[in-house]
């Protein structure tokens, strides 16, 4: 029954029908973004975070223009629901034919995969291995339970590079173990984002898995922009690979593949001025409008018809998620004097403790000029104190390295996390005009959400949906080339595919 099953949904979407796609932990949907581009239908998102489920549904399940379908805005816990049971939650109202689904993509949450998650584990728990008992890091079991039940043509998990060494385990290989037991081709690498046209140099492991019905082999796009990364990428690589790679840099691993290097008519990668330099310029803090309080989205700013580069253009005009003409959420933080003071003098590419040296020596040119008019302060004293708070940030600068950092605007930005809910000071504009931290719509683009992609919520909860999202461009570069290998008509390209580039750029495709 299985195969026949596999086999009949093989012949629909060869025969030119779009394939059906759950998202699992979908957030706010950046993965089904990137399916749903290359030629794909959502069926639907299972997730927890309310603002998150709200956002999948406005973009991908409207019962009418600009209201989500409540059904699938509702939040979700996948430990509370079996597979088949949410799936006729979800396709309650779809016709017979069209019901069910052909891939399964998602990202299980990875708190317990990072190694600063590791360690606030240990620190709560008191145990040197409490991180292995964190129910969180098992929620890929939950993944592979629906990939049981439900039999998906193929799938797609992504995850932190950690869970390649995980406690001195690879995640990876016991999760392709437990898939190829269930009729499964699998391959897994580490892609970075600027490396497949994202303004962001953001690395994450990813899995593809595909029936062995299909004859087909899964494998990964080729990257197409050629990027200079610093130091700190690499090295962070091979921790996460110290468990799969050899000293010679082989692999004894079957089912990891060595990331793919980008061909010679690369293009350079995507900067961040490419990606933002024609979004309107936000200046209320230099004229003292600020105002505090939740930043809401429901903004009407003129956006304007200037596109600087091709990939403004793409997010402008993104099929399906193009812009209106409005900016709805091009909202930033209200920060204090301080800091507006700091980021208008850091230079691109300073990081805290810079930052905290300049503020330092600002401090002190502040109390020379308060001497030579006249007024001493004495370092005990109060005023010596709010004087000092007023000029220097409280944070250890041995401690919080990469707290802050101001973008270099020739080149992409770094990793965006979901911390940005938090704060945004990892990500300081580039431009010095306007000293300030990065807007929603900004670090929506940095993470390539076209402009028509609407957040629920305000602006915190939509810097953590945007933080915490797979990148909806690298996730269509992954949707395309698996479309490509299953055999889809109905594949739309990766806007980053070179013409031509196929059949003759990628290698092991097998397809019957």
């Amino acid at each position: 029954m299985g195969l026949r099953r596999i086999e009949a949904r093989l012949r629909r979407i060869r025969e030119g029908a779009p394939p059906r796609v759950l998202d699992l932990f979908s957030g706010c949907g950046g993965l089904t973004l990137g399916f749903v581009s290359a030629g794909c239908v959502s069926v639907g998102g299972v997730e927890l975070d309310e603002h998150a489920a709200e956002s999948h549904a406005l973009n991908f399940h409207q019962r009418a223009p600009n209201k989500p379908d409540e059904l699938h805005a509702l939040p979700k816990d996948i430990l509370k629901w079996k597979p088949q049971a949410l799936l006729e939650c979800l396709q309650k109202y779809a016709p017979k034919e069209e019901k069910g689904i052909d891939l399964l993509v998602g990202g299980p949450p990875c708190p317990a995969f990072t190694r600063v998650g590791r360690a606030k584990l240990r620190e709560v728990h008191q145990h040197p291995e409490a991180f292995k008992r964190d129910p969180r890091a098992t929620l890929y079991v939950q993944y592979l339970d629906y990939v049981k039940e439900l039999q998906p043509l193929a799938l797609v998990m992504e995850n932190v590079p950690d869970v390649l060494n995980w406690g001195g385990h690879n995640l990876g290989d016991e999760i392709c173990e437990s898939l190829e037991e269930m009729g499964y081709r699998c391959a897994y690498t580490l892609l970075n984002a600027a490396s497949h046209g994202v303004p962001q140099m953001r690395e994450r492991f990813f899995l593809v898995a595909i029936h062995r019905q299909a004859k087909a082999d899964p494998g990964f796009p080729v990257p197409t922009r050629t990027v200079d990364f610093p130091p700190g990428y690499s090295g962070t690589r091979m921790v996460a690979l110290k468990n799969v790679l050899e000293a010679d840099g082989s692999t004894k691993h079957p089912w990891f593949q060595l990331p793919l290097k980008p061909g010679a008519n690369a293009r350079p990668a995507v900067t961040a001025w490419e990606a933002l330099s024609d979004l309107p310029p936000l200046t209320d803090h230099i004229k003292g409008l600020d105002r505090r309080g939740a930043r809401r989205l429901d903004g009407n700013l003129p956006h304007g018809d200037r596109s600087p580069s091709e990939y403004a253009r793409l997010m402008k005009e993104w099929s399906g998620f193009g812009s209106d003409g409005r900016l709805r959420d091009h909202v930033t933080r209200c920060l204090t004097d301080r800091d507006y003071r700091l980021f208008e003098r850091l230079e691109p590419g300073d990081d805290y403790p810079k930052a905290h040296a300049l503020a330092t020596k600002l401090f002190h040119q502040e109390l020379d000029r308060l001497r030579r008019n006249g007024t001493y302060l004495a370092e005990d004293s109060p005023e010596y104190e709010e004087l000092h708070a007023k000029y220097v940030p409280p944070y250890d600068p041995g401690k919080f390295p990469n707290k802050w950092r101001k973008m270099a605007a020739d080149e992409p930005a770094r990793t965006l996390m979901a911390h940005l809910g938090k704060d945004t000071y990892s990500h300081i504009h580039y431009d010095s005009e306007q000293k300030r931290v990065i807007s929603v719509r900004e670090a929506a683009r940095l993470q390539s959400f076209p402009d028509g992609f609407r957040f629920a919520g305000t602006m915190n909860p939509a810097f953590r949906q945007i933080g915490n999202s797979v990148p909806p461009l690298l996730a269509w570069a992954i949707a395309d080339e698996l479309l490509l290998r299953l055999g889809v008509r109905a594949r739309t390209p990766s806007p980053e595919r070179s013409p031509g580039a196929d059949l003759t750029q990628q290698a092991n495709i097998r397809v019957a």
